[in-house]
């Protein structure tokens, strides 16, 4: 397999950000912020990983990037809520990725989470049969508590963070679909498909903890893609994977590109 391009890095930079964006516009207190060193897409909820900070492009520099996490700190010290800082290991320089956690550790952020860049050009063929679920589209208040508390559970953060996230119906547009994977009228897994330029970006894949290993993020998935083609005409798909998921994105055909860390800082003055 050849080694990922910069286009295609780039690409996945732009993916992170676009999706969030879109999840910060359609939230009810959410806005973007563009500054020349830091992207924001803030929904200003309690759940850190949605009020969220992006560089605008690769940092050569220690200096560039305390100026980009310095600007977010700003920005979300005027807030109640935690904030997370979204960065690529391929946009930093060797010696700059080497020393950011102490660099971002002055602003309060601590790194929490890392996740691999992934895209497909198509989906590979599904190995296994199609599991028994029935998976319905979010177009009311059970879908959206359900997409909500799947991945609060998953993510073990309090079920009202997800709700306060996620229970929006603003949130779900034409660009912004989301599926859940029931059985026997339980929902068993969930994903929302989002349209950022010319990609079906995946995100809030998670499974309630029954349910797992019996394919259902696979079948929500498919389910879901096939929507967007449908739809959109679009077969490239982006996502970002947890080291749990990664093993099924894999399989579907997903192929890795680079590496993110989320750093994550607390709620103003209780750092």
């Amino acid at each position: 397999m050849p080694a990922p391009s910069r286009v295609e890095i780039d690409e996945s930079n732009a993916q992170y950000r676009g999706a969030w964006r879109l999840f910060a516009l359609g939230s009810k207190s959410g806005e973007v912020v563009e500054r020349p060193e830091v992207y924001i897409t803030a929904c200003h909820v309690a759940w850190s990983m949605m009020n969220s900070a992006f560089l605008r492009a690769p940092v050569e520099t220690e200096q560039a990037l305390a100026a980009a996490a310095a600007s977010a700190a700003r920005y979300f010290s005027a807030g109640k809520h935690g904030w997370s800082f979204v960065i690529c290991d391929d946009w930093l320089a060797p010696s700059v990725r080497d020393n950011a956690p102490s660099i971002l550790a002055w602003y309060g952020l601590k790194s929490e989470m890392g996740v691999t860049g992934m895209v497909a050009d198509r989906l590979a063929p599904a190995i296994y049969p199609q599991p028994p679920f029935a998976v319905r589209p979010v177009t009311d208040t059970w879908g959206r508590q359900a997409v909500a508390d799947i991945n609060a559970n998953a993510y073990d953060v309090p079920r009202h963070f997800g709700r306060e996230a996620f229970d929006e119906d603003t949130l779900y547009t034409p660009d912004c679909q989301g599926f859940v994977a029931c059985r026997d009228e339980e929902a068993a897994a969930s994903t929302v498909v989002l349209r950022v330029d010319a990609a079906a970006y995946v995100a809030l894949v998670a499974t309630q903890p029954q349910h797992r290993r019996q394919g259902a993020a696979e079948a929500v998935m498919r389910h879901a893609l096939a929507k967007a083609h449908q739809d959109w005409g679009t077969e490239r798909t982006v996502l970002h994977a947890t080291s749990a998921g990664e093993p099924v994105y894999t399989r579907m055909g997903y192929r890795p590109v680079t590496r993110f860390r989320m750093y994550m800082a607390p709620p103003p003055g209780q750092g």
